[in-house]
This record gives structure tokens, sequence and C-alpha cells, in this order.
């Protein structure tokens, strides 16, 4: 059996950290990380017990300094004596010393490949002749020896974590600011621990913007396949943010790769109390892994197709709505009255009031509700010889239909095919049928239609996200038709199906936010201040802003915003234009209408 679309963990070595083993062979893992001070001992300490309660299996916490570092030794013991063994991390940036510190106190640490030993990021664009550039490589394997002989000696895991954005000037003169270059600066950290036949290691690619992190998560895997390594991999979005739509594109990054066997632990960051993270990513590890041991789903990739970086579906635009190079669309099983008026209104509203030319279901776009006879048909295949003729007609089909049993629509320009999933495996199955569509010829428009039951909201947001999250991600669908009878808030499921195709870069409808989860180094309320950063800008739809709590977030992490709002100090915000610092240390109260006043100046403000 071709395993292509069906689901299996990837074969990695075992990685132990303080005693709680990860990879393969053991279950996915769910991590979180604090937002106290570290070196306030007591508070971090109480929120490490908090995590640890409610299910969180490692917690890392911040160390920006050698003090910090020793004060994780300190939080583990009073963690130990109240009989709370919670491994305990130490997130590492700019400071090799801290990282010496940590290993020695820690059952993990994180070093970021970016800025372990390459100096901060100023984004300056260098020169390097081969033997200079060899010469570097050499630098950082004399910087990580005695790190690795630390570890070594206090059995220490490691997570090397490369962050999009946070690459050094070195990796982006030569590689950019891309999937490749993240890919290229771990790589040169791991084939340093291979070497030096330290095996203890984990391996983080993360971005803000999902289809980047996919795309250098799929990259890394080649990569490594390609040298024989098989370290465990930790996913997450970084940056994700707040409420539903940091949910919902965490769902869609991660989802996607976990769908694909990727995948040893998780984190969802998001801009609120870490605690909330925990069930977000238990329901995401447990829907993904059920799907073990489904119904084998038969098929190949399609000649031509590329899975590290996939490109549209090509597909015929059928009557200027659907498919070509029109942006996917939005079906609701709504009426317009149910969807309230301020909210981004759907492509196409379901029917099935009256007859009309012997059909009884119908799609009516949202500028023809008013007269139903400019709806367009929803059939199946048995009532397709008795469907009068129409500019436009959708033929609704099981995922698991037989190809030979279309080959009747090879050349048609009038077709949308719906596509409902039958098993388990959802991705799988809607993505094997859209290969055997192009094997057989067949250019139809495809719209997934996914019907979810016994949802919570948050239950919704992280199937739909991972469902069909990963089909947008993968280019192979034309729109998205999302229904759950058990949430009566038709507004509410629209607006996710909108997110899930924001996540995926594929149709922006609002504002992007991007924003850190907050740690020790943060500088303000970022809960508040997210909240009211979204409440001044939510109208721009054609932004991306940044909130990062300190200047280790942004700006790097941030990498692809519009502008940013950057803690510089306690109180003290920075503003960015892109990656440029424009205004630096303004008071926290002025900040916002600062922020408004620097979008006027660039001419990218809207009135509400």
């Amino acid at each position: 059996m071709n395993h292509t679309f069906n689901y299996s963990r990837r074969d990695t070595v075992s990685v132990n950290v303080g005693g709680i083993a990860m990879g393969s062979q053991w279950p996915v893992r769910v991590q979180s990380m604090t937002n106290t001070a570290t070196d306030d001992v007591e508070a971090s300490a109480a929120q490490c017990q908090r995590l640890a309660y409610a299910g969180s299996e490692y917690v890392r916490l911040t160390a920006q300094g050698v003090k910090q570092a020793q004060c994780i030794g300190d939080i583990a013991k009073v963690l130990r004596a109240d009989g709370c063994n919670i491994p305990l991390i130490a997130d590492i940036h700019f400071n090799p010393k801290a990282a010496l510190t940590a290993a020695q106190v820690c059952e993990g640490v994180r070093i970021n490949p970016g800025n372990f030993v390459d100096p901060a990021r100023t984004f300056r664009q260098l020169e390097y002749t081969d033997e200079e550039y060899n010469a570097e490589l050499d630098r950082i394997r004399l910087a990580l020896l005695p790190f690795i002989a630390l570890c070594r000696e206090h059995h220490t895991a490691v997570r090397l974590g490369v962050n999009h954005g946070s690459l050094s000037d070195r990796i982006m003169s030569r590689y950019g600011n891309t999937a490749a270059g993240m890919v290229e600066s771990v790589m040169e950290f791991l084939r340093v621990f291979v070497e030096e036949k330290f095996m203890d290691v984990v391996i983080s690619m993360k971005a803000s913007n999902v289809v980047v992190m996919v795309e250098a998560v799929r990259r890394l895997v080649d990569a490594m396949d390609r040298e024989d390594m098989h370290f465990p991999l930790h996913l997450g979005v970084t940056e994700a943010g707040f409420g539903e739509d940091g949910r919902i594109k965490s769902a869609v990054g991660i989802g996607t790769l976990m769908a694909e066997g990727l995948g040893d632990t998780i984190r969802v960051s998001l801009s609120e109390d870490p605690v909330l993270e925990i069930p977000v990513a238990r329901k995401l590890v447990d829907y993904i892994t059920s799907r073990q041991g489904h119904a084998p789903i038969e098929g190949d990739y399609c000649v031509g197709y590329n899975p590290l970086c996939p490109e549209r579906r090509a597909t015929v635009e059928v009557d200027g709505r659907v498919g070509g190079t029109q942006a996917p669309v939005v079906i609701a099983s709504y009426r317009p009255d149910e969807i309230g008026s301020d909210a981004v209104q759907p492509d196409f509203f379901y029917s099935a009031d009256g007859l009309i030319d012997g059909m009884h279901r119908f799609l009516v776009p949202l500028d023809c509700w008013s007269g139903e006879r400019n709806a367009y048909p929803l059939i199946t295949l048995g009532e397709w010889d008795r469907c009068p003729a129409s500019r436009m007609r959708f033929l609704q089909l099981p995922a698991t239909t037989p190809v030979h049993r279309l080959e009747f629509l090879r050349g048609r320009t009038d077709t949308v095919l719906v596509i409902t999933p039958v098993g388990k495996n959802i991705p799988g199955e809607l993505q094997a049928l859209t290969h055997a569509l192009d094997m057989a010829g067949i250019n139809c428009p495809v719209i997934m239609r996914n019907t979810y039951t016994d949802s919570s909201n948050e239950w919704l947001q992280v199937k739909a996200g991972s469902d069909l999250g990963a089909v947008m991600l993968n280019r192979r669908a034309d729109g998205i038709w999302l229904e759950d009878p058990s949430i009566n808030n038709g507004t509410e499921v629209v607006r996710y199906a909108f997110a899930i195709l924001q996540a995926a870069r594929q149709r922006i409808s609002k504002t992007e936010f991007i924003s850190c989860p907050g740690c020790g180094r943060t500088m303000f309320d970022l809960q508040s201040t997210v909240q009211a950063v979204q409440q001044a800008t939510a109208h721009l739809t054609h932004l991306k802003i940044g909130v990062m709590g300190c200047i280790v977030n942004g700006p790097g992490e941030m990498a692809d915003a519009d502008y940013g709002y950057v803690g510089a100090a306690a109180g003290r915000i920075s503003l960015y234009k892109g990656k440029q610092c424009v205004e630096m240390n303004i008071p926290e109260q002025e900040a916002i209408e600062r922020l408004v006043d620097l979008i006027k100046q660039n001419g990218d403000w809207r009135e509400p």
C-alpha cells in the first residue's frame, strides 16, 4: 500500500527530557512556557505547578542571563520539594554563558542557532568567500563543544529552535529570510551534534506565517532524511495570537504537519494565560492521533506536484465565481439574516426551500439572494441527467468516489465538485481524490464540505482548522463549506471558515495580528494590550500588525508584519514600520495613538 495519504508517525530516535521521553515510540507530548519573571522563583514555581496540573508535560522558562538560568535551578528545587517533577527547559537567546549555566541545572536547554554564536541580527547584507564562510562554521563548532560537553555530563537534552526572522545576518545574506535559510541555520548546528555523537536533540522550526512554518519543517525533514538523521520535532506557530484566531492558526499549521506524521511534541502559543494553551494542544493531539489505523487511502501525488512547497491546483474558472485564479470561496448553510450584517459575508448560501426546474437544493450567490432563479443547483451523481442546463452546477460526491465514474467531467467548464469526507482521515481523503482527478485530466474546481457534530467552539476550531487548513495549505481546493449543527451561531461558523483561509494565506479578510504568547521578558500586560491594539486597528484588513512583548521577539519574529508594537523597557514601547524602528521608548500610555498616527503618516490608514 502506498502511504502518501495515510496517517502514520515518522520514525525518530528517542530523546530523554528529565525522565519523560519523546519520539515516535512515545505519545506526542504537550508543553507550554511560563510568562512570569524567571527570577521570581515563587511565582514561576506556582505557574509551573498549574501547567503540570493542566497536563503540560514540559515547561519552558526564559533565561535572559546567568542569574535567570540559576533561578530555574531554584524553581526546580521548589517544585521537587512539592512532589512536582515536571521537566524544566531553559530558553536562551544571545547568551551562551546562560546556556552553560542552564545545562547544569535544567532537564533541557533551548538555544537559537540564529543568535547563539552569531551576533544579533541587523539585517545587513554580508559578503563571504567560501573560505570565510567555512571559517564561520568552524567558529560555531568551537562554541558548541563546551555546551555539548556539559549537556552530556548532566544528561541535559537540547532543543535547536529556529524562528523565522531571527536568522543571523550571515545566514540571511546567503539564503535570505526563507524556509531554506531556516533549515541551513539548524543543519549547521545539527551536524556538530552528530559529529560529537550527542543525540538527545529536538528541533523546532517556527514562524508566525503558517505557510513558512510548514514549508520549513518539511524542508528540514527532507534535509535530515538525506543525511540519515532522525531527530524528533517540536511543532508550533510562534506569535499565533489571541482567541479563536490563535487557536485556528495553530491548528492549521500544527495540524497540517501532524497529519503527515510529523511532530513529537507541540505547543500552542497563545497571547493568553499559558494554562489555556494546554487543552487546545491536547485536543489537537487527540484528534489527529485518533486516525491511527484508519481505512487505507490509495493513491499518489500527481505528476509535477511539489509536496515541500505546493502550488495551487490548476482548475477551470466556472462562471467567473469559482476556480481558476478566483480567491477560494466560502459557502454557508445559513440564510443571510442568520449572519451578522457587520460580519464578513460568505460567497454562497445553501437553500433547500421550494422547487426550481425540478431541483430542490441550490447554492445562491450573495448578490443573487433576492432572486433564487439566479441560484446554482446542488446535485448528486444520480441527479446529473435530469439537472437543467446551468452556467454552473455543484456536484456533491463522497471523497471515496472512484475517478473512473467521473470521466464524463473531463473538459467541462460548468461544474464545481463538492467533496464530502467518509472516514477518519479527512485531509488524506480529500487530497487523494484531487490528485486522482488531476491524473485523469479532470480540472473541475473542488469545494470541501465538512460537517462536524457535537463540537464546542474550541473543538470546531481545532478540527476544522487542522482538516480544512491542511488541504488549503497544500492548495488542493477552491473553497470551504463548513457546518456544525451543534453550534447555532452562523456568524461564528462562517468566521472560522474565513480564519482558516487567512491562516493558510489563501484569502485575507481581516487585519492579521501577530502577537507573542508572552514570557518573563515581556514588558507590558500582553492580553490587554493585544485587545487594545485590535480595537484600534481591526478594520485595517489590508495590514499585518505585530504586538511583541520584548526586543527578542520583535522585530525579527514579526518578520512580515507591516507595523510593529514592541516592548522596549518597563512602560516604554518602540514602534516599527516593517523591520525599521521609527519611534523608540515612547510612553506606553501614548503608544496606541502614536501607532495610529504612524499608520496614517504612511498612507495605510482607512476610516472604519
